[in-house]
């Protein structure tokens, strides 16, 4: 167990758990430059307003040294009035120009960060569905949102401390000029504290990334917990008192973390703090000196004063360009982890477009197929429950072996078989969620890895057994499929799936908002408006996993009638459990042990009394003559009731 420090950090022996390496890749500098080229115009711009203001703060000091020496010791008041205005006019234009650097300092930070936000989220949304079974999605909406926003500030700081490098060279530069001795005096100070700004810099890069880690681990925990299915479980069999055990577990890591690195982050600015107190004791101890021996007048002393007081307070500022640039750094390599991380499922070069009019059969050519391994996938930073190491390397099994075989266009063929027979498996391969590891799947007569992704998702549609809606109106659920639907198309749609009657109902129609996940719906009312949503799309080519699982008799009797209507010139593709469904496919293909057994109608299959003889006399023919269970019902309380009551 970590133990913790005094001011609330992590002692030495804890570091070994960190789950990620903590050096920053040395070519993740070199790659976070490359961002600022599209913003060069806007970096040059604003290292001439800077510029200009360091002129402003250096001369104000040479302003004060006229204005003691020549007017106020030289008894001249007129001159004592011209350089105290000229002072303050130089102030006004000082804070005017820092107001326009921070400005621009804020374009090239927001325009840095949207940048590598959009790459980010357009590489996600090309990496393959196997990527998000096993990352959790509160962490990886952590990487993409949470800690951008912080590089974000951390980035517009770092520009506006990096300013201040331009005033401590000209500073410096004054100082030599007024006098180098005590230029010299006062610099010599400096080596003193190089040894442990660099001790502070490695410390706080290693408590960033783990910060980080334990932020992105807490989010992805609460996502989890609280969305609505989390919620219900947890209320349902969860354990309150240890749950909260690990949400402060986990909450005392974040703070023994974050003190450490506030710690940290504030040693370096206090540490130029004393440095700069130190140097203006031995400026005015030394230059007063100087002063009474005539080396040199008061003013200059005054100027001098003015200006370590200048070179110290931007050399703070520098100090904290190291806590912000590691923040940075770090974010920036943790996002360019994720971009990394190579998609497997791509569209090549050339791809062509399924004609909407072309004949859509589906074959299966020798087809192999095994699920990707966690390091082909996915990344360990993102599986926050998963140790370093656990399922890393390992190689998954086949779970489809040689298979082939033929759906004619415009005909239903119905995949049974025993529960993780593969079934699942030829579905995704259909809809191109994954790539056969060998073999060859086509639509059309197209090999799928040679069409583009616009085509293949217009000529297949899914319904799956578990439906997912956005937390959103009906109205926006089902324009997701077909986003020029119009008004009647759409009341089409929902009369097809036997869901109108009940939209019609509701006080909002389909401006009726379904909560998160579609939790104020039933399940079988969540199934229909999935229907509703595949038959506005129109497909060629259908995939129903089970669609019709969810349903009463009544309703799935509906829907049936509903389906038949709108598949009869279509492909489909069926998972089916029940043996109403069963007995109108055209063929019938058993699967089992990742392979095709059997194949043939519903009354050829009895015949030959093989695994779907026994498959039927098990499982279906306890369905009931209408293939429905006794007593099936949709088990959740209808939308009208959620809406015009209040709540469950």
């Amino acid at each position: 167990m970590a133990m913790v420090s005094p001011f609330g950090g992590l002692l030495k022996g804890d570091e070994g758990d960190d789950p990620a390496p903590s050096r920053i890749r040395p070519e993740t500098v070199r790659r976070v430059l490359g961002y600022f080229r599209p913003h060069i115009g806007k970096v040059a711009l604003f290292a001439l307003v800077t510029a200009m203001d360091s002129l402003f703060v250096v001369a104000s000091p040479l302003i004060l040294k006229d204005l003691i020496d020549k007017g106020v010791l030289g008894n001249d008041l007129e001159l004592v009035v011209f350089l105290a205005c000229l002072a303050a006019g130089l102030a006004v234009m000082s804070a005017l120009l820092q107001l326009v650097s921070a400005y621009i300092s804020g374009k090239i930070g927001q325009g840095v960060s949207y940048d590598l936000r959009i790459q980010a989220l357009d590489h996600v949304q090309r990496l393959p569905i196997a990527f998000f079974t096993r990352t959790q999605s509160g962490v990886l909406v952590g990487r993409l949102h949470t800690e951008l926003v912080m590089t974000q500030m951390a980035f517009t700081q770092m520009l506006t401390a990096a300013a201040s490098a331009v005033t401590v060279v000209l500073v410096l530069a004054e100082l030599f000029y007024l006098s180098w001795l005590v230029a010299l005096l006062a610099l010599l100070l400096i080596p003193v504290f190089v040894v442990p700004w660099s001790y502070v810099g490695r410390r706080m890069q290693r408590y960033m990334r783990r910060l980080m880690e334990e932020n992105a681990g807490l989010a992805g925990l609460l996502q989890e917990r609280f969305n609505v299915q989390g919620a219900m479980l947890s209320k349902l069999f969860g354990r309150p008192a240890e749950e909260m055990a690990e949400y402060e577990r986990r909450s005392g890591r974040i703070r023994g973390l974050a003190v450490s690195a506030t710690l940290y982050g504030r040693m370096a600015p206090a540490i130029f703090a004393l440095m700069a107190a130190l140097a203006t004791a031995l400026v005015y101890g030394v230059g007063g000196g100087l002063v009474l021996a005539q080396a040199f007048q008061l003013g200059t002393l005054v100027a001098l004063a003015t200006l370590l007081g200048r070179l110290f307070g931007p050399i703070t500022q520098l100090a904290s360009i190291q806590e912000n640039a590691l923040t940075v750094l770090v974010t920036f390599d943790r996002i360019f982890e994720l971009l990394d991380l190579k998609p497997l499922i791509e569209e090549r070069p050339g791809a062509v477009g399924l004609k909407a009019d072309a004949a859509s059969d589906v074959e299966f050519e020798n087809v192999s197929f095994r699920y990707p391994s966690a390091d082909e996938v996915s990344l360990p930073s993102l599986e926050q429950n998963v140790r370093a190491g656990q399922e890393r390397g390992e190689v998954t099994q086949e779970v489809l072996r040689d298979v082939s075989l033929h759906v004619p266009a415009g005909t239903l063929t119905a995949l049974v078989g025993p529960s993780g027979a593969g079934k699942s498996t030829l579905t995704h391969l259909v809809s191109r969620l994954y790539d056969p590891t060998s073999g060859t799947v086509r639509v059309g007569g197209h090999d799928l890895r040679d069409l583009t992704f616009d085509s293949l998702r217009a000529t297949v549609g899914v319904v799956s057994q578990d439906t997912y809606l956005f937390h959103d109106t009906i109205r926006a659920n089902l324009l997701y499929a077909r986003p020029d639907a119009t008004e009647d198309e759409l009341v089409e749609a929902c009369e097809g799936a036997q869901i109108w009657d009940l939209i019609a109902s509701l006080p909002r129609g389909l401006d009726t908002v379904v909560g998160d996940r579609g939790h104020r719906l039933s399940g079988g009312e969540k199934q229909r408006l999935a229907i509703a949503r595949l038959l506005l799309k129109a497909p060629s080519v259908v995939v129903l996993d089970e669609a019709t699982a969810h349903l009463d008799s009544e309703s799935e009797a509906a829907v049936q009638r509903a389906l038949a209507t709108a598949l009869r010139s279509r492909t489909s593709l069926v998972i089916a459990h029940r043996l109403s469904t069963i007995r109108e496919a055209d063929h019938i293909l058993v699967i089992d042990d990742g392979r095709v057994r059997e194949r043939g109608t519903h009354e050829e299959l009895l015949a030959e009394g093989g695994l779907y003889a026994d498959l039927y006399h098990t499982q279906f023919a306890e369905s009931g003559a209408n293939g429905t269970r006794p007593g099936a019902d949709d088990g959740a309380e209808p939308v009208q009731h959620v809406v015009g009551g209040g709540g469950r």
